[in-house]
């Protein structure tokens, strides 16, 4: 069965057509712009070819795995088709299973209660929220942020090498941090935590939008993303990888799809044989479109070709760097320094700036969006600020009024979408911002910076 597809552009494909591209926005100081979306770490904007796709398949919509009706089979066929679809774009081992979730921070959860009992779990402090703080039911061994990336892997041996040998253990790490953009060394960290008979769980939510990632290269165990990051919205994730411990897990969701047989007991009670394939875990009516937009969008970044999208963000990266490297004020954060590869992902706060101000300023001044505050990595931005543990901050803006100190940071961030036009946009912004001040004033308004009326 098919429904219309959209075909790839097959031309150089830099950047790439996302929605939202002309769409302007007004300024405090008049008149309209066209909008510059700079935060692509929190959301990316979803490629035209996903949104195409969707809306080509929707008329074609029906419940999956459950109506012998056309629509149905047919739908039921595109969602598993976009199970094989993701395996292939991860490089999936032949057993893993491809599990469909809400978001990374679902997809870890998921795998955080399928922890066999005992199970001790190694996390460095520079993991996102999602990473970080799943695992609630388990002994956790929490690793302080490294400072070279073989700083990590020396970090992690030793906690392994200090650990009960004959207990199952993991171990988190991110691919790509959502605060520096630096890369991790992933393989290397797979390698030791094997050598100590741990396994070893990849956040690649910042990682797939910007690289490829195999499975089996790597050498991980199970790898989670979202899609809301890859370019495809609808509120869908991944979990992938080993099955062993998500078959031997309770389901995650108890209900219709995860169970295989329910009967009732001469007791009066039930009895229930669940599935051992991903719809253990997948209980509910499943969220097809969303399944189908991250298909959509791995079939188009592995077509655009990742050699090219990698080397047009090295050519954005460093526009960017070399621009905020000529104003003294501003200060870029690094964990492993500034020859680390990376993705686009650029942290930094400004010398005499509250950082809310500052980031209310270029989208009210300017129509150029970024983010500021903790990024929901408190632990890791409080370690590049030097702070102290209970200095005041949120994953948004901090209660603090323009001007006044702050502990919250600025980042920019860009993808595949993104022209040369915006960040150049906003290294000159910046400039003008450090130079000249802010041309409006603001006011702080249920804990953001506001433009005052």
């Amino acid at each position: 069965m098919s429904v219309p597809t959209v075909a790839a552009d097959q031309s150089v494909c830099t950047p790439l057509p996302v929605l939202g591209r002309d769409v302007t926005v007004p300024l405090v100081t008049g008149g309209e712009v066209t909008y510059a979306a700079l935060d692509y770490a929190a959301s990316a904007p979803a490629l035209q070819r996903v949104w195409d796709d969707v809306a080509a398949y929707a008329p074609y919509y029906g419940s999956v795995h459950r109506g012998a009706g056309y629509l149905s089979q047919l739908s039921t066929d595109l969602f598993e088709n976009a199970r094989k679809t993701v395996a292939e774009f991860l490089d999936c081992r032949p057993a893993d299973q491809v599990i469909f979730t809400r978001s990374t921070t679902d997809s870890l959860n998921l795998l955080a209660a399928a922890l066999p009992a005992d199970c001790q779990v190694f996390v460095f402090e520079t993991e996102h929220h999602a990473s970080l703080l799943p695992w609630k039911d388990a002994r956790v061994t929490y690793l302080n942020a490294p400072r070279t990336p073989r700083q990590a892997v020396s970090t992690l041996e030793r906690a392994l090498a200090d650990r009960d040998p004959h207990g199952p253990a993991l171990v988190c790490v991110t691919g790509a941090s959502n605060v520096t953009g630096e890369l991790w060394p992933v393989r290397e960290l797979a390698a030791a935590a094997h050598a100590h008979g741990a396994r070893i769980v990849l956040d690649a939510a910042q990682l797939a939008p910007h690289h490829p990632v195999s499975v089996q290269d790597l050498d991980v165990d199970w790898v989670a993303l979202s899609g809301h990051k890859l370019y495809a919205p609808f509120g869908s994730g991944v979990l992938a990888g080993r099955a062993d411990w998500l078959r031997a897990a309770e389901p995650y969701l108890a209900g219709g799809g995860a169970s295989r047989k329910v009967t009732r007991r001469t007791d009066g009670g039930v009895d229930v044989e669940w599935h051992e394939s991903a719809a253990r875990h997948e209980a509910g009516s499943p969220n097809v479109i969303g399944a189908y937009s991250i298909a959509s969008a791995c079939k188009a970044l592995t077509e655009a070709g990742f050699d090219t999208l990698v080397a047009r963000e090295r050519h954005l990266i460093e526009k960017v760097r070399a621009g905020l490297a000529e104003v003294p004020e501003v200060r870029v954060l690094s964990l492993f320094g500034d020859d680390a590869p990376r993705v686009g992902v650029i942290s930094f706060v400004v010398e005499g700036w509250n950082s809310s101000h500052f980031a209310a300023a270029l989208s009210a001044e300017y129509g150029i969006g970024v983010r500021d505050g903790l990024f929901c990595a408190h632990p890791l931005v409080r370690t590049l600020l030097g702070s102290d543990a209970q200095t005041q901050g949120e994953c948004g803006a901090p209660e603090a009024a323009p001007g006044e100190k702050s502990l919250n940071a600025i980042r920019v961030s860009f993808g595949a979408g993104t022209p040369d036009e915006h960040v150049e946009r906003f290294v000159n912004a910046v400039k003008e911002l450090v130079r000249d001040g802010a041309k409006w004033r603001y006011r702080t308004e249920d804990g953001r910076c506001v433009p005052a009326v």
